[in-house]
């Protein structure tokens, strides 16, 4: 007997059982709607607290299980963003919102006025650098443009020819037809038609970092194949008049005689970065420094007579 009347005391009764409920849900409709951080920059989360505002019950009866992202399904047309590699400048990390894709890297160094030339001179790499070169000077014919050079021209590195001699010539006249000052800075290696592109701009304004190499050569003839010899004879002819007009290019920007700039191109021509600047290519060597230090030191004459060495004539 004792056994039920404990059972029965643990049931709670009908009446007490409809208190506790309605108790519950008065005090579920007291409790007030969560508030996000509101951020006047946030649309999202400007909607949000605007519906929290006046409409707490959409956000207290949620769905347990839904195939929508959360909250989102309050828009009339929710959008996600496209990609998060653009983020937007901001003093608090949390508050780094995609915008809109990344530039890549040569529309970023287009915005400095600066064009690179890193390949060697075929149509697709001659139509972006023209381009550029076009495009800065619509954007501001006084202000400098900056052409850093680091190119085999129209052969690769061993030599053999991947692009037309009308390539470079198309890049330079490109370069004197522009009203903008355009300096040039050899970075790497400038052969051939790279490094007539090199000595070719602005006077006072031709650079080369300390160790790139700066090289100038005859024109090739492109590979023969199965052409005819009277093909191969005016491909032939062709060299000759590109080489002739390499020639008289490289000695009007190099100042030097066209019989000196002939002479030195029978056979590949390399100059380091002081040679290239005696020779005429280049103004200046970019080396912090460098120009006090060099100008400081005493010339190898001068090292071997306080050393007391003399000099022997070479038999």
């Amino acid at each position: 007997m004792s056994t039920t009347f404990m059972a029965s005391s643990t049931i709670p009764s009908p009446a007490s059982f409809r208190r506790a409920t309605h108790c519950s849900l008065r005090a579920r409709n007291s409790i007030k709607p969560p508030m996000p951080p509101l951020n006047p920059k946030d649309p999202f989360l400007s909607k949000l607290a605007s519906i929290a505002a006046t409409s707490p019950e959409k956000l207290l009866n949620r769905p347990l299980n839904s195939d929508t992202p959360p909250y989102l399904d309050l828009f009339d047309s929710p959008t996600l963003m496209a990609t998060p590699a653009s983020v937007e400048r901001s003093v608090s990390y949390n508050e780094h919102r995609p915008r809109r894709p990344p530039p890549d890297l040569p529309s970023l160094l287009l915005h400095g006025r600066i064009v690179y030339l890193g390949m060697p001179l075929v149509p697709a790499v001659t139509e972006l650098i023209i381009a550029e070169l076009m495009y800065l000077q619509w954007m501001d014919p006084k202000e400098p443009i900056y052409l850093y050079i680091n190119s085999t021209g129209t052969t690769r590195d061993d030599g053999e020819s991947v692009g037309m001699e009308t390539e470079g010539f198309a890049i330079y006249d490109a370069m004197m037809q522009l009203k903008n000052e355009i300096h040039t800075v050899g970075v790497g290696a400038a052969i051939g038609h790279a490094c007539l592109l090199l000595a070719a701009g602005t006077k006072g304004k031709r650079f080369m970092m300390p160790h790139a190499k700066a090289m100038i050569q005859q024109p090739r003839v492109p590979s023969s194949g199965l052409m005819t010899g009277s093909d191969v004879l005016i491909r032939a002819k062709e060299v000759i008049v590109n080489k002739d007009t390499l020639v008289s290019l490289l000695a009007k920007h190099t100042e030097n005689p066209i019989e000196t700039v002939t002479q030195v191109m029978r056979r590949p021509f390399y100059m380091d970065s002081t040679k290239a600047k005696e020779f005429g290519v280049i103004d200046k060597i970019l080396w912090r420094g460098q120009e006090k230090i060099m100008a400081d030191a005493a010339p190898p004459e001068a090292w071997d007579k306080n050393a007391g060495i003399k000099a022997v004539d070479a038999i």
